[in-house]
C-alpha cells in the first residue's frame, strides 16, 4: 500500500472518531505545549541575563582583597604592575573605592545621602559609560588627587533642576568638588537607579576614607579569550604578595555568565524532563486507543489478509495511523505552546519566542512517540490469523 493512501486512510479513521481522537491527542498536546513554553521562557530568561552580563562587560575581572597586615598589603601599584607586564592580556585597570557620603550644594539648603565611587580615568571607556555633558576626569586628576566629580542625571535634577550643572560645585562630606561631567540618562533619573551615581578619582576617595587600603579592583582583559590567562596572571601576583589564596578572590564576569548558563541549562533539562512525563502518558493513551482500534477492526484486518494484503502493509497502516494521531497532537501543542509562551513572556517582560529548532524537535518527538507506542498494536494487528479474524464478531 502506498504511503499517501495509508496516510489518507489514517486521517479518515481519525475523523470518524473525532471526540475519541481529540481526547487521545490531549496528552501529547499538553506535553508538547509544556515543553515549548518552558524552553521558550528559559531561553528568554537566559537571553535577558546574558545581555545584562554583556552590558557589564564579559571581559571584566573583579579582584577583592583582604589584606593580611602592613607587611603583606596589596596596593594599586601591584595590580598596575600586573597589567604592565601582561599588556597583551589586559587593557585596563580601575581600583574601586566606595564612600558613603552626604551631598550638598553651596547653599546647604538640601542634601542627599548616597554612595560615591572612586575609580580610575579608564572606567568610562572600559565600561562604555557615556558622558552626555563635559568629560570623564583624566589621569592628571587621579594623580594629583583633584576634587572633581562626574554625576548621574538624578543628582543633576535633584540639586540643579534644568540649570546646567557642568562646571558647578557640589559638596561631598563638606568638601567642594567641581562637576566636570554629567552622564547619559539610563533609568529616567529615578532615585536608587543607575542615574543616582557620583564618580570621583579613586585616590581622592581613598583620602576621603582615611585609609590607604583599596579593597577592590576591576581589571579588563582585551577579549573573552584572554580573560582566563589574565585571571591566572593576577592570581600569581597576589599569591606572591599575600602568600595565601584565602585572602583574595578573583572572579571574571565571563565565569559568572558561564556558570549561570550552565545552571539554567540544567534547570531547563529538569523542567523539560518533568513536562515530558505528560508525553509518556500521552503515548500510553495512544497505545491504548490503538489496541482498542485493532480490536474494533479485527474483521476488517481478516478480510484484508484474506485478499492477500501483506503483513508488513497492515503493520505499516497502524503505525502510520498512530504517528499521524500523535503528529497532529504535536502540531496543536506547538501552536498552543507558542501562544502560551508569548503571553507569559509579555506578562513577565521577556522575549519568550520559541526557536525553530525547539518546534522541529517537539514535532519529531511527538511523531516518534506515535511510532514507538503504535508499534505494539500494529504488531498485534499484523499477527492476527485471517480465519480467526473473519470469525470475530
Amino acid at each position: 500500500m502506498k504511503l499517501r493512501k495509508s496516510f489518507a486512510l489514517a486521517i479518515s479513521n481519525i475523523l470518524s472518531n473525532k471526540t475519541r481522537s481529540l481526547l487521545t491527542m490531549l496528552g501529547i498536546v499538553i506535553g508538547i505545549m509544556a515543553v515549548i513554553s518552558l524552553i521558550s521562557l528559559m531561553n528568554g530568561v537566559t537571553s535577558e541575563v546574558t545581555d545584562m552580563f554583556d552590558e557589564m562587560g564579559t571581559t571584566s575581572i573583579t579582584v577583592s582583597i583582604q589584606n593580611r597586615g602592613t607587611s603583606r598589603m596589596v596596593t594599586a601599584k601591584d595590580i598596575y604592575r600586573v597589567a604592565d607586564e601582561n599588556r597583551e592580556l589586559i587593557s585596563g585597570v580601575t581600583p574601586t573605592v566606595t564612600v558613603n557620603a552626604t551631598l550638598r550644594t553651596k547653599t546647604d539648603s538640601d542634601s542627599v545621602t548616597t554612595r560615591v565611587t572612586g575609580v580610575s580615568e579608564v572606567y568610562a571607556k572600559m565600561t562604555k559609560t557615556e558622558v552626555e555633558q563635559g568629560a570623564f576626569f583624566q589621569y592628571i586628576d587621579v594623580d594629583r588627587l583633584q576634587n572633581v566629580c562626574v554625576i548621574g542625571t538624578y543628582i543633576q535634577d535633584y540639586f540643579f533642576g534644568r540649570t546646567p550643572a557642568l562646571g558647578e560645585s557640589i559638596k561631598i562630606n563638606g568638601v567642594s568638588y567641581k562637576i566636570v561631567g554629567i552622564l547619559e540618562e539610563k533609568a529616567d533619573s529615578a532615585k536608587g537607579s543607575s542615574d543616582e551615581v557620583v564618580y570621583i578619582p579613586y585616590t581622592t576617595a581613598t583620602r576621603m576614607n582615611g585609609n590607604t587600603t583599596i579593597p577592590s579592583f576591576t581589571v579588563y582583559a582585551h577579549t573573552e579569550e584572554t580573560v582566563d590567562l589574565a585571571v591566572e596572571a593576577i592570581k600569581m601576583r597576589l599569591n606572591q604578595v599575600l602568600g595565601d589564596s584565602d585572602f583574595y578572590n578573583v572572579t571574571s564576569m565571563k565565569e559568572i555568565r558561564d556558570s549561570f548558563n550552565t545552571i539554567t541549562g540544567m534547570m531547563t533539562t529538569a523542567l523539560v524532563f518533568i513536562a515530558g512525563i505528560s508525553l509518556l502518558v500521552g503515548g500510553i493513551g495512544i497505545m491504548n486507543i490503538m489496541l482498542v482500534t485493532v480490536t474494533e477492526r479485527t474483521k476488517e484486518i481478516g478480510i484484508r489478509k484474506a485478499l492477500g494484503t501483506k503483513r508488513r502493509d497492515i503493520m505499516a497502516q497502524f503505525v502510520i495511523e498512530a504517528a499521524t494521531l500523535s503528529g497532529i497532537g504535536g502540531i496543536i501543542g506547538i501552536f498552543a505552546g507558542m501562544g502560551l509562551s508569548r503571553i507569559v513572556g509579555i506578562v513577565a517582560g521577556i522575549n519568550a519566542t520559541p526557536t525553530t529548532a525547539s518546534m522541529l524537535l517537539s514535532f519529531g518527538v511527538s511523531a516518534a512517540i506515535g511510532i514507538g507506542f503504535g508499534y505494539l498494536p500494529a504488531k498485534r494487528a499484523s499477527g492476527l490469523n485471517p480465519i480467526d479474524a473473519l470469525r470475530y464478531e
